[in-house]
């Protein structure tokens, strides 16, 4: 190889060479853009999907229907595993000066049903009480008169759900400890009962049947012992509605 030779090589070499660089260095800076244009694009989104903590006149500003309809939309957001992003930290500072939450929500007790994400609610928008069997006592009636009327939440919901362990133990007639006493105030919905086929736990209709009667009870629970509630509801203040959760599907239906 002559040395003409070589110099052409070694001109092709550092021209490779050169482009490479230009190729390497490109590509870091188009990476760095994108990564800068990624992180941009998730703080935007965060930012948009932060929900501030309800002020008394955002609260005072709803009507009972659409309260009911964004609980109905967030529920379908968490079906389709769709929930909003939330910056809980920052709602626990804001929350700290009060609460203004738009509903009462009374759940049983079943871990499976995280009440807040079932219907895509963050800190400080929903008051939520629990017992096994989601049934109304006076402690709960007095808890949802406060979230009412002192509060001013425009909505009251009580959820049933499938294969509740507590109508299930109602049905049996349990004997235990303070479960017996406990299941006593669910037993009326199972006697109010009017269903055609086996009337037993190991039937899932039965059962079934028994969770949405156990919700209709405690509705006319609510409506018959608390006379502020009743008067609230009479005055469209407020409204006061059943539903019934899937535990397969994450599905809230109403209940009529």
């Amino acid at each position: 190889m002559n040395v003409g030779d070589k110099n052409g090589i070694a001109c092709v070499c550092a021209c490779l060479v050169g482009v490479i660089s230009v190729v390497t260095f490109g590509g870091r800076l188009a990476f760095a853009e994108d990564s800068l244009l990624e992180s941009t694009v998730v703080e935007a989104t965060e930012a948009a999907a932060l929900r501030g903590v309800l002020t008394q006149q955002q609260q005072q500003s709803l009507t009972p229907q659409a309260v009911l309809d964004e609980l109905m939309a967030g529920n379908r957001r968490f079906v389709e595993d769709d929930l909003t992003l939330r910056n809980h930290s920052q709602r626990v500072r804001e929350a700290f000066a009060g609460q203004y939450p738009k509903a009462v929500v009374l759940s049983c007790l079943d871990s499976r049903i995280p009440v807040e994400d079932v219907f895509d609610r963050g800190i400080g928008d929903i008051f939520v009480a629990r017992v096994a069997g989601n049934f109304v006592n006076e402690d709960i009636l007095g808890s949802m008169e406060f979230g009412c009327h002192v509060a001013g939440a425009k909505l009251i919901m009580v959820i049933g759900h499938t294969n509740c362990g507590a109508v299930a133990a109602a049905i049996d007639d349990v004997q235990l400890g303070n479960i017996t006493p406990m299941l006593a105030k669910i037993r009326p919905a199972l006697k109010q009962s009017v269903f055609e086929g086996e009337r037993s736990s190991t039937n899932p209709g039965f059962v079934a049947h028994v969770c949405r009667e156990n919700v209709r009870l405690a509705l006319a629970t609510i409506r018959e012992e608390s006379e502020i509630l009743q008067k609230m509801e009479a005055a469209g203040e407020i409204m006061i509605v059943g539903g019934y959760y899937d535990l397969t599907s994450g599905q809230v239906s109403l209940i009529k």
